[in-house]
């Protein structure tokens, strides 16, 4: 089992930033990828990026050169630094881990809002 905790939501105004943290407990040991996935009203859930135990990273379209993704192995953490920030960003973001031999886990979601 793995357990997922996010923090890092909220409001911000079109233009700024955010950073989201996602913690892993549990059997983290077998952790592979890491990433972050979102969810806007009316929409399906997208792939925002991901990023692989070796450090490759991949990032949908839209982020590409204002999110970045990285991780700390140490504390099995997963974070999401957003930076120039638009109103279409706005989402309910999931953290999610695969887990080797076990399949994968997905955080509570936390909220994003980009509002003037």
């Amino acid at each position: 089992q793995v357990q997922l905790v996010e923090s890092g939501g909220g409001l911000v105004q079109p233009g700024g930033s955010l950073r989201l943290s996602c913690a892993a407990s549990g059997t983290i040991f077998r952790i592979t990828d890491m990433g972050w996935y979102r969810q806007a009203p009316g929409k399906q859930r997208e792939l925002v990026a991901t990023i692989t135990n070796g450090g490759s990273t991949n990032y949908v379209d839209s982020v590409q050169g204002r999110f970045t993704i990285s991780r700390d192995n140490v504390k099995s953490t997963v974070y999401l630094q957003m930076n120039s920030l638009k109103p279409e960003d706005t989402a309910v973001y999931y953290c999610n881990v695969k887990v080797r031999f076990v399949g994968e886990y997905w955080g509570q979601g936390i909220q994003v809002t980009v509002s003037s």
